[in-house]
C-alpha cells in the first residue's frame, strides 16, 4: 500500500494538521480487556472531533501483543471508526496503527493493520535497540514497502533511542513516510528532526506531528526556519499525536483550531505563551515526571476513571500503577486549570457512549 492509495480526504486531513489520540486500553479488574469501554473511550475521542485514533501505540501499552490483544484492539477501534455516527456526522479520519518489534514483526503487524483499513503504521524502534544506522533505515524500508509510516522518535525514559539526524534524514527520504511524530521531549533532538526532513527535501511530503506532551502549544505556534541551498525554508508543526491528548480531548481540539486561527496572522498573543506552561504543568501530573515518568499510563487512565469512563487504572503489568502523591497532583491541576479539562462533556454524553 503506498500513501497515494490513501483516500485524499483523509491525507488531506493529515497534512492540514490533527488531534490523534494515543489511544488507552480498557481493563477490568482481572486485567481483561474490558469491551463496552474500549468503544466508549473511541466514542468519546469520535464525538470530542479527533481527526484520527493511533491504536497499538504508547498509551495502549506494548504488552497487548504479548497478551494476544493487538488485533482485538485495533478491530474494535476500526469498528467504531467506520459506524459510529459522532455529534456532527459522518466525516473523514485518518487511522494510525503502532507497529512494534523486530522487522518480522513489525511486517506481520503492517499487515494485520493494513488488513484492518488502517492508513498508516507508527513506528516504534525501541526493539531494535544496538542495531545500527543502516540497520535501522534497512528495517524501515522493509515496513515501508508494505503500508505508508509515521516516524516516530520515542523518549528515552519510557523505551525509545536516541535517533541523530543522519538518521531521520534517511528516513524522510523513503518515498512512503507520510509523517513524523517527534517525542523525544527534548528540544535539541526534535530540531534535528526538524532540520533533517528539510535536508531530505521531505517538507511537502512529510507532515510533521508533536509528540513532545511537555511542549505541545509552543511546538504548535513556532515558525522552524532552516537554511538550504542558499534559501530559507520554513517548517510548522501541523498536529499532535500525544498520549497526553487521549484525555480531556475535546478540549484539545479546540486547542488545535484555536492554534490554526492564529497561525497564519503570524501574531502569537501572549495568552498562549500562558497557556503552553499551563498543558505542561498539567502534563507533569498526569505523565508523573516527578517519578520519571513510572504512572504515565496509569495516570491517564485515572482522569478517565474519574470522569466514568473507565472503571480502574488497571495496566497489563501490575507493577504499572499510580505513584503515590500522583492521584494528588492529578486533582491539583484540574482544579487549578477548570478552562483545560471536558468534565461536562463527559457528562453529558457518557451514557450514549457505554450504551
Amino acid at each position: 500500500m503506498h500513501y497515494s492509495e490513501i483516500p485524499p480526504a483523509s491525507l488531506a486531513l493529515l497534512k492540514r494538521g490533527a488531534v490523534i489520540p494515543a489511544h488507552l486500553l480498557a481493563l477490568d479488574a482481572g486485567r481483561k480487556l474490558d469491551e463496552r469501554r474500549q468503544r466508549a473511550m473511541s466514542r468519546y475521542y469520535l464525538d470530542a472531533g479527533v481527526g484520527g485514533l493511533a491504536v497499538g501505540v504508547h498509551s495502549t501499552q506494548f504488552a497487548i501483543r504479548e497478551a494476544g490483544l493487538y488485533k482485538p484492539v485495533l478491530e474494535l477501534a476500526m469498528h467504531e471508526a467506520l459506524t459510529w455516527e459522532t455529534l456532527d456526522g459522518k466525516r473523514p479520519l485518518f487511522m494510525v496503527a503502532g507497529l512494534a518489534g523486530s522487522t518480522e514483526q513489525a511486517k506481520a503487524e503492517a499487515l494485520t493493520a493494513r488488513g484492518l483499513g488502517y492508513h498508516a503504521g507508527l513506528l516504534s524502534l525501541a526493539a531494535m535497540k544496538g542495531a545500527n544506522e543502516d540497520a535501522l533505515i534497512d528495517h524501515c524500508r522493509a515496513i515501508a514497502e508494505l503500508m505508508p509510516l509515521v516516524g516516530f522518535y520515542l523518549q528515552p525514559a519510557v523505551g525509545g533511542i536516541h535517533l541523530p539526524a543522519s538518521f531521520w534524514r534517511r528516513f524522510a527520504a523513503i518515498d512512503n513516510v507520510v509523517a513524523i511524530k517527534m517525542a523525544p521531549f527534548n528540544r535539541y533532538r526534535t530540531l534535528d528532526v526538524l532540520r533533517a526532513v528539510v535536508e531530505a527535501g521531505a517538507e511537502d511530503r512529510v507532515t510533521l506531528y508533536t509528540g513532545n506532551d511537555d511542549h505541545i502549544v509552543l511546538d504548535l505556534l513556532t515558525p522552524y526556519r532552516f537554511m538550504r541551498n542558499g534559501q530559507s525554508v520554513t517548517l510548522r508543526i501541523k498536529g499532535g499525536l500525544l498520549g497526553h491528548w487521549s484525555v480531556w480531548t475535546r478540549r484539545a481540539v479546540e486547542l488545535l483550531a484555536r492554534i490554526h486561527d492564529i497561525v497564519p496572522t503570524g501574531s502569537v498573543p501572549a495568552e498562549m505563551l500562558s497557556l503552553d506552561a499551563q498543558v505542561t504543568d498539567c502534563n507533569a501530573a498526569l505523565f508523573d515526571v516527578a517519578n520519571d515518568f513510572r504512572g504515565c499510563i496509569a495516570g491517564c487512565h485515572e482522569l478517565l476513571r474519574r470522569q466514568g469512563l473507565l472503571a480502574g487504572t488497571w495496566c497489563l503489568d501490575p507493577q504499572e500503577c499510580l505513584s503515590p502523591d500522583q492521584a494528588a497532583e492529578l486533582t491539583r491541576v484540574h482544579d487549578a486549570y477548570p478552562h483545560l479539562h471536558d468534565d461536562e462533556f463527559v457528562a453529558a454524553h457518557l451514557k450514549r457512549w457505554l450504551g
